[in-house]
């Protein structure tokens, strides 16, 4: 099949949306299926995929890494109509969304959406009137899935979010998975070799964006109590975003050390992050918002036990006492996780195992066939209807 991707982000931009993307991309286009995607332009970027069409788009105002796409492209429309596309696929209900979902409509495509995000738990970003912002975010969402002819939710909660919403079109939970074959392997020395950590340190890890839902201040207070038990830990934050010069001056203010204590890499290309997660002993996320967090299997696949608080996304991924723990959101008990996985070998080694089996049950090979499956089904769906509708319109007198 011809599926074009409909996205309001894509490379060089990292997320969890755009991993998502990437990763269903070439597991089906190892199923055989032709992907084209369409997605913002971004400054001083140019594409080396085949494949991938752009709208001009201008600097995010609160984020200068993330593009806004402007959505006229004369020329699209004729690209689109060449490409003879079997399904459309959205990434969100915004720009390109609406983009994506006037092709569906213009010729007569079945339109899947993966919902990724709870928008409504984005209004702190909306200065005024956030209850107000968040009730029209949920209509306007609700109203963009009943267009659809398919959601894909990543995973439990945010299908019963959806179904919260009235929502009638059909849901499906496939989460992203992750190719875990790249994240098993990889240099247990990579960190040490190029950042200024004590071979003697114990590395706790994060790996996602520098923004205020991944909760990084709660992450640095907690870890501040970890330091103050064990003097031997150092805290390891692979990401980027608008938080990060903040976030630093909020490690200092509780004492920890810069480039020791607390280690800011940046971002890290796709390619050595195994190499990242291979170098840490365990993988900690504060995050209360997240869809699925894609990081945590990632970092399940690499053998590492997770401390993760207990929230929408997370609990499908971790599973409590067995590969790592879930707290509520409290700085104490998430220290004494922290504590209590890293002062025991031995359970240590079992959470480590179940990590790897947690891991492979969630491949991306088994989530692409999932969502191959939806696809079939929509376009026989289409065909049958078009073909009834040929007959109809064909039939004498």
């Amino acid at each position: 099949m011809k599926i074009g991707v409909f996205t309001d982000s894509y490379k060089p931009y990292t997320s969890g949306v755009v991993t998502s993307i990437m990763t269903f991309k070439d597991e089906l286009a190892q199923l055989g299926h032709q992907i084209y995607i369409f997605a913002p332009t971004y400054p001083n970027f140019r594409d080396k995929e085949h494949g991938v069409y752009r709208y001009y788009s201008v600097p995010a105002p609160t984020n200068k890494d993330y593009s806004l796409a402007i959505p006229v492209n004369p020329g699209i429309n004729n690209q689109v109509k060449r490409l003879k596309l079997d399904i459309i696929h959205v990434h969100s209900p915004f720009t390109m969304g609406r983009v994506g979902l006037h092709f569906a409509r213009k010729y007569d495509l079945p339109l899947v959406f993966t919902y990724h995000t709870l928008y409504d738990q984005y209004v702190h970003y909306v200065p005024v009137a956030q209850d107000l912002a968040r009730d029209v975010t949920i209509k306007y969402s609700s109203h963009f899935c009943n267009r659809c002819s398919h959601i894909i939710a990543p995973s439990k909660e945010v299908e019963e979010r959806l179904r919260s919403y009235r929502i009638s079109t059909p849901i499906s939970i496939i989460p992203t998975g992750v190719p875990v074959s790249l994240f098993k392997k990889g240099d247990s020395q990579w960190l040490r070799k190029n950042y200024d950590i004590p071979e003697k340190n114990r590395i706790l890890l994060f790996v996602g964006r520098l923004t205020r839902e991944k909760n990084l201040e709660f992450l640095l207070d907690a870890f501040s109590k970890v330091k103050n038990n064990r003097p031997d830990t150092s805290l390891v934050l692979t990401a980027q975003g608008p938080l990060e010069g903040e976030l630093k001056k909020h490690a200092q203010q509780l004492g920890l050390s810069l480039g020791r204590d607390v280690i800011f890499t940046g971002a890290i290309p796709y390619e050595k992050l195994a190499n990242v997660y291979h170098s840490a002993d365990l993988f900690v996320f504060a995050s209360v918002t997240e869809t699925q967090g894609l990081v945590l299997v990632e970092a399940m696949a690499a053998g590492l036990p997770v401390v993760a608080i207990r929230a929408n996304g997370v609990q499908d991924m971790v599973d409590d006492g067995i590969n790592g723990y879930l707290t509520e959101l409290d700085i104490g008990e998430f220290a004494e996780a922290i504590l209590d996985i890293m002062g025991d070998k031995d359970k240590y080694k079992w959470f480590s195992a179940n990590a790897l089996r947690k891991a492979d049950s969630l491949s991306s090979l088994n989530m692409a066939r999932k969502q191959e499956k939806v696809y079939e089904q929509l376009y026989n769906s289409s065909y049958q209807r078009r073909r009834r509708l040929r007959e109809l319109t064909s039939w004498p007198g």
